[in-house]
C-alpha cells in the first residue's frame, strides 16, 4: 500500500467539534503541503461553528463574521461536515480508529463550575453557560425557563460571558429586535420585569477579566444606567503595586473606565445596572416558596499570594435583594469516552496536543478549550490547533498513527447510515443558512434562527 500521507493514500483524520478550535485545525491541515490530507468534521448538532453561533452574544454580530473564514476552509477540497453525529453516543474511539489514520477532539469546555454555596440549587438560580445556550437557540436549550418577572438579578462573575448575561437583560425589545436572538427568548425578555442587575466580581477593578471594549459598552445601554460604588471602583495599595508591577495599558484603561462609571449621574433610563466589586455570594435564601429571595454577600479584601492577589473574606456582610442569580464563574470541560481527563483540571492531558494517558500512544490529539482549558478568545484557539496540527504532522512522518482497516471515504458514511437516524453535510447545513438569513432580511435581522433538529429536517423535507 501506497505511503500514508500520499496522493494515493491520503491520511484520513477525524475532528470531533466543529466550533473554532475544530475549524482551524481543519485549515491548517488543508493548507500544509507535505502531506494528502482528508478530513471530516464531526458535531453532536445538525450544525456547525459551536460557541460562534451558540455562545456569542446576538448583539454581537460583527464577532461572527469569523464564520467567513470557516466557509472558506469548509469549500476546501478534501473537508467533508458530519452534523447530528455525537461522540460516545453514535462512534467510538474503537470506529474512528477503524476508519482514520488520526482523530482530534474539540469538543470544548461544556458544563459551568459552580459557587458551592448554600441556596444553590433553589428556584430561580440558574446556569448562565445554560441562559446564553437558550437565547442563542441551541437545539438541546430551547425547553428551559427562566423567570425574569422579578425585578432584581444578581450575575455572579466579571467575565465577558457575564458581561453578556448583564447586557442582554438591559437591551430594550427594539434593540435586540434587530438581532438573531432566539424568537423565543425575544418574546421572553418583552415580558422582562427586571428593572436591576448587579454584577458581582470577588475581587477588584485591576482584576476583573472582562475586556476593555465590552466595559465601555455596558456605559453605552440606552436602556440602562450605570452605577459603581466609589468606594470598590478605588485601588487598594496592593492592587496598584500590582498594577504598577504586572499591569498593562489595557488593565490601566480598564480601571479608568471603571471609576469614570463611579462618576457617572443616573439618567433616569429604565433599568439600572451595578457594577460590584469585593463581594462574593455567601448564602441564596429561600424566600418560602423554594426560589431566591435574596443573597448575603460577604466583602473581600485583597492579599498578596505570590504575584497575585487573592480575595479574603471579611467580617462585613450585606444584602442583596436579589430573586434571580445567575452564575457564571467558568467554565468546565467533561470527560470523553475512552479518553484519560484530568477532574482537578477539566481538561483532557496532552503534551502539545498529544492525548497522554489511558495507554493510548497514538493517534489521538486535543485542541481549543478541552486541550488548555477554558481561556482566551476566539482567535487565541488558531495558535493553538496549529501547535497540534504540528504534532500530528510530525507523528504521521514517523508513521506513529493508527492503522484503520477501513480507508475508503464511503466506509464511515455506511456506518453512520446504520447508527445515525439523520445526518447533516455541509450542503444542509449551506441550505439551511440561506433560510435563516432569507427569513431574517425582511425583518431587519441578520437570520431568524431554526432552533430544534426537528425543525431543520422539516424544512429540508427528510
Amino acid at each position: 500500500m501506497a505511503i500514508i500521507g500520499s496522493a494515493e493514500n491520503p491520511c484520513r483524520i477525524a475532528i470531533i467539534g466543529a466550533g473554532p478550535a475544530g475549524f482551524y485545525a481543519a485549515g491548517h491541515l488543508l493548507k500544509q503541503k507535505t502531506h494528502a490530507v482528508a478530513v471530516d468534521v464531526y458535531d453532536k448538532l445538525p450544525v456547525p461553528y459551536g460557541l460562534v453561533r451558540s455562545g456569542v452574544a446576538p448583539d454581537h454580530q460583527k464577532i461572527k463574521n469569523v464564520t467567513r473564514v470557516y466557509e472558506k476552509i469548509a469549500a476546501q477540497e478534501g473537508f467533508r461536515f458530519f452534523g447530528n453525529v455525537e461522540y460516545g453516543r453514535d462512534i467510538d474511539l474503537e470506529d474512528l480508529s477503524n476508519h482514520y489514520h488520526q482523530v482530534y477532539f474539540s469538543t470544548g469546555a461544556q458544563v459551568d463550575r459552580r459557587l458551592n454555596i448554600p441556596g444553590e440549587d433553589l428556584h430561580r438560580s440558574y446556569s448562565a453557560t445554560d441562559f446564553v445556550a437558550w437565547y442563542n437557540g441551541h437545539p438541546d436549550y430551547t425547553d428551559l425557563q427562566f423567570d425574569l418577572s422579578r425585578s432584581c438579578v444578581a450575575v455572579v462573575g466579571v467575565g465577558n460571558v457575564a458581561v453578556d448575561v448583564c447586557r442582554i437583560l438591559c437591551r430594550t425589545i427594539d434593540e435586540l429586535k434587530k438581532t438573531d436572538i432566539a424568537d423565543y427568548a425575544l418574546e421572553a425578555l418583552a415580558e422582562s420585569q427586571v428593572r436591576e442587575v448587579c454584577m458581582l466580581g470577588r475581587r477588584g477593578p485591576a482584576q476583573a477579566a472582562f475586556t476593555n471594549p465590552e466595559a465601555k459598552e455596558l456605559g453605552e445601554l440606552p436602556g440602562a444606567d450605570i452605577f459603581v460604588l466609589e468606594n470598590e471602583a478605588e485601588l487598594d495599595p496592593g492592587s496598584e503595586a500590582w498594577l504598577s508591577a504586572h499591569g498593562n495599558r489595557l488593565t490601566a484603561k480598564k480601571v479608568e473606565l471603571i471609576q469614570g462609571f463611579a462618576k457617572e449621574i443616573g439618567g433616569g433610563k429604565p433599568r439600572r445596572l451595578s457594577l460590584r466589586f469585593l463581594v462574593s455570594p455567601e448564602v441564596l435564601h429561600d424566600d418560602g416558596a423554594g426560589g431566591v429571595g435574596g443573597v448575603t454577600l460577604r466583602k473581600n479584601r485583597l492579599v498578596a499570594d505570590g504575584d497575585r492577589l487573592r480575595p479574603q473574606p471579611t467580617d462585613i456582610t450585606e444584602e442583596l435583594p436579589a430573586e434571580v442569580v445567575f452564575r457564571s464563574v467558568g467554565y468546565r470541560g467533561v470527560p470523553l469516552p475512552g479518553l484519560p481527563f484530568r477532574n482537578d483540571w477539566a481538561v483532557i492531558p496532552s503534551d502539545q496536543g498529544r492525548v497522554t494517558g489511558n495507554g493510548i500512544s497514538c493517534g489521538v490529539y486535543v485542541g481549543g478549550w478541552i486541550k488548555r482549558g477554558p481561556t482566551g478568545v476566539i482567535g487565541t484557539n488558531k495558535p493553538d490547533a496549529q501547535e497540534t496540527v504540528r504534532s500530528m504532522l510530525e507523528d504521521l512522518e514517523a508513521g506513529r498513527c493508527f492503522n484503520p482497516g477501513y480507508t475508503e471515504p464511503e466506509s464511515i458514511d455506511h456506518l453512520l447510515e446504520d447508527r445515525c437516524g439523520s445526518v447533516f453535510r455541509w450542503d444542509d447545513w449551506t441550505e439551511l443558512d440561506r433560510l435563516e438569513t432569507a427569513a431574517g432580511d425582511p425583518l431587519g435581522r441578520p437570520r431568524v434562527k431554526f432552533t430544534s433538529t426537528q425543525s431543520m429536517l422539516e424544512v429540508l423535507q427528510r
